[in-house]
């Protein structure tokens, strides 16, 4: 009676917990080696070949191509120590020539025998296949059937495959995920010491964790004045102890669960503001309701949203979907005496620059008053940061979560630039894009940054969004 061992899906790697199957690489039926490559998926990363560590007939595949899998999810199964033909009732519906059992351990493991050698067939070769040649071909027994190859025995501990390490006493290591190993040698772990809790003692990544956890546990603390644990530090003559509470302990909450939870990345450019500042100049006329700086680059902005939308978005993690919004709720930082706040300007791409620079003016009176309203504080969907008030060039702000994206600005300065083909004194302004990894790639990003240096060097290409 062969064994039927249940090949799963294992740890990829990075954190990963699922695969998307792209193809199958055998057939039910199919004889398979020790880590062939049974099936291709698909991961957040990259394409894998999934080798199985069990050699034998392919007996049950699990999903279709465009399936999720989960980690640990299986495979596959194979009839370990069994050969094609003891597959033949259940092709003919004469009833399974071979039944399920839990994997043999001890003694009954190393006494699983190799069946292929007395069937009638025989393994020879590599066969040609859409697997790249890896699929081995089943043959006739007889006088004209090539000689055999050995027969591929269950995996057991006396006959690892090649991606179980073994030691000098033929002591096995049952680790399969690269990743696995990978962790162990950088902590400076002994695989042979730490007892697995997958399958037949396979060692998965939570193993491996907790030995470190456990080892870190055991190293002795460095020296120095030992207090009770969870209680705060003595305090040092002199120093001074501000309480993480209020708006700046809010603050410091969601920096932490920004920098925790989105992967954030910072593209920058350099563009002469001269002509922005012509404008803002040319519109402040006497009598004329003022023009903020803020506010043409809010405006600037929502048309460089209107035409990348999908920066406009947050993500729903619990849903693992991306959410476009339709409406742009811009904040902008403000710097008040109880700290950073963050103002909210609803639906800004509806407003003129008039509009903005009215209503952006109105929430920074209130914010300095501390008299804005938590509506006024939230939702939302965009956030344009002026670091360029404090003398500043560049930065690398945090996102303001659950935002995906922020623009950033830097102080106008005066500086050598080429200007139609000859060196001038312009006025220069870095700007720095911080977006959301997860929402777009970096070309979207990039040609978001590049349409807001474009109308801030040519401020009339801002007509063409009205």
């Amino acid at each position: 009676m062969a064994v039927v061992r249940e090949f799963t899906l294992p740890d990829l790697g990075e954190g990963l917990t699922e695969a998307v199957i792209v193809q199958w690489l055998v057939e039910v039926g199919e004889v398979v080696a020790v880590d062939q490559p049974v099936v291709e998926v698909e991961t957040a990363k990259a394409m894998v070949e999934v080798p199985c560590p069990y050699g034998g007939v392919v007996t049950a595949r699990f999903g279709e191509a465009g399936a999720e899998v989960p980690v640990g999810a299986p495979l596959v199964t194979v009839a370990v120590g069994a050969a094609p033909n003891d597959l033949a009732g259940n092709a003919t519906g004469g009833g399974p020539a071979i039944a399920p059992q839990p994997p043999p351990s001890g003694p009954e493991a190393e006494r699983a025998a190799p069946a292929d050698a007395g069937s009638g067939n025989v393994l020879v070769g590599y066969g040609t296949s859409e697997s790249a040649g890896r699929r081995r071909r089943i043959l006739p027994a007889g006088p004209e059937a090539p000689a055999a190859r050995p027969a591929t025995p269950a995996l057991t501990t006396a006959n690892a495959p090649s991606r179980i390490a073994q030691d000098d006493n033929a002591r096995t290591t049952a680790v399969i995920s690269p990743l696995v190993r990978r962790i162990a040698r950088e902590h400076g772990l002994d695989l042979r010491a730490i007892r697995g809790t997958g399958r037949d003692g396979l060692i998965l990544r939570t193993d491996v964790e907790s030995a470190i956890r456990t080892l870190g546990e055991r190293e002795p603390a460095p020296a120095g004045p030992a207090r009770p644990t969870g209680t705060a530090a003595a305090p040092v003559p002199g120093e001074e102890r501000i309480p993480l509470k209020g708006l700046r302990g809010a603050a410091a909450e969601k920096f932490s669960r920004s920098r925790r939870e989105i992967p954030d990345a910072t593209c920058w450019v350099d563009a002469d503001a001269t002509e922005l500042l012509a404008a803002r100049a040319a519109m402040n006329v006497p009598g004329a309701p003022k023009v903020s700086l803020l506010a043409l680059l809010a405006r600037i902005c929502t048309a460089a949203l209107a035409r990348y939308p999908e920066l406009n978005a947050t993500i729903d993690t619990d849903a693992q979907e991306i959410v476009r919004l339709p409406a742009v709720h811009l904040g902008f930082a403000a710097q008040t005496d109880r700290g950073l706040v963050v103002p909210v300007v609803r639906d800004a791409q509806e407003r003129t620059v008039e509009q903005l620079s009215a209503e952006m003016a109105r929430l920074t009176e209130a914010a300095r008053a501390g008299k804005l309203s938590p509506a006024e504080l939230s939702h939302g969907t965009f956030t344009l940061n002026n670091y360029g008030v404090f003398g500043v060039d560049g930065s690398t702000p945090i996102l303001n979560h659950p935002e995906a994206a922020m623009l950033g600005v830097g102080r106008i300065a005066a500086k050598p630039w080429v200007h139609e083909g000859e060196l001038a004194v312009r006025q220069v302004v870095q700007l720095s894009f911080t977006f959301d990894h997860r929402v777009c790639d970096g070309g979207t990003a990039g040609g978001f940054l590049r349409h807001v240096a474009d109308c801030v060097e040519r401020p009339a290409l801002l007509l063409r969004a009205l």
